[in-house]
């Protein structure tokens, strides 16, 4: 878990949904687990006028939570109230739900890096433990892509990833779960110490030294926001 995560810390949430039996199992789902459903939206200007009613205020929303599709145009209308809000309260944590993989959305999400953001499957809510510690992780200032998502976009590979071996790949796509070092080690089996070798690895043939800002952040966003389809190659 990335530095600054905390289980205990109660997060102060707006959440927006369209389907009222999902919206209303994630209140009960959020308020169970000691979180704060500060307010509920069912379309795309209502999300927008919630958050702006908070902010400002000691109840300023810790993240927001919407659905891709909703009202009133029922396409990418929670998406486009997402990054509306974004572009108004800069650094402001937002995780976005989608029923299906698509790569345009993740890509104009996370082009802005200051603060947390997510783009997750709604399946995953299903998982509760993975969604309230995905949670965690952006309300802390990281980012979350759902590992179908990451799969699904891991053949859009960057020129720049061709540098990259089999190993540092799989480094690379926990980095875009949002994975922390230790939770890379675990996973791959790994030592703290060739974590430490791969994840720097990783950085420094993605032309991110030392110094640069976001690196982490950065480095998924080469991975996920490349145009080559060609497939890595390993070395």
């Amino acid at each position: 878990m990335p530095p600054g995560v905390d289980d205990d810390v109660t997060m102060k949430i707006v959440l927006a949904d369209d389907a009222a039996l999902l919206r209303e199992g994630l209140v009960m789902l959020l308020e169970s687990s000691g979180h704060r459903v500060l307010g509920v939206a069912e379309d795309a200007p209502g999300l927008v006028r919630t958050v702006e009613a908070l902010m400002g205020t000691q109840e300023e929303p810790d993240v927001v939570i919407t659905d891709v599709r909703m009202p009133p145009g029922g396409t990418d209308d929670g998406l486009r109230a997402a990054l509306q809000i974004r572009r108004a309260h800069p650094g402001l944590p937002v995780v976005v739900l989608s029923a299906y993989v698509a790569g345009p959305y993740v890509q104009s999400l996370l082009e802005d890096t200051e603060g947390g953001v997510g783009y997750l499957l709604k399946e995953r809510v299903g998982r509760v433990s993975d969604f309230l510690n995905s949670l965690q992780v952006v309300a802390a200032g990281g980012v979350v892509v759902d590992p179908e998502v990451v799969r699904h976009l891991v053949g859009a590979s960057a020129r720049a990833l061709a540098r990259l071996t089999q190993r540092e790949r799989e480094v690379l796509e926990l980095m875009a779960q949002g994975a922390s070092n230790r939770q890379i080690g675990e996973g791959l089996g790994l030592s703290a110490a060739a974590v430490s070798k791969h994840v720097a690895n990783v950085l420094l043939k993605l032309d991110l030294p030392p110094g640069e800002e976001n690196r982490r952040v950065r480095a998924v966003l080469t991975w996920l926001q490349s145009e080559d389809p060609r497939p890595v190659q390993t070395p």
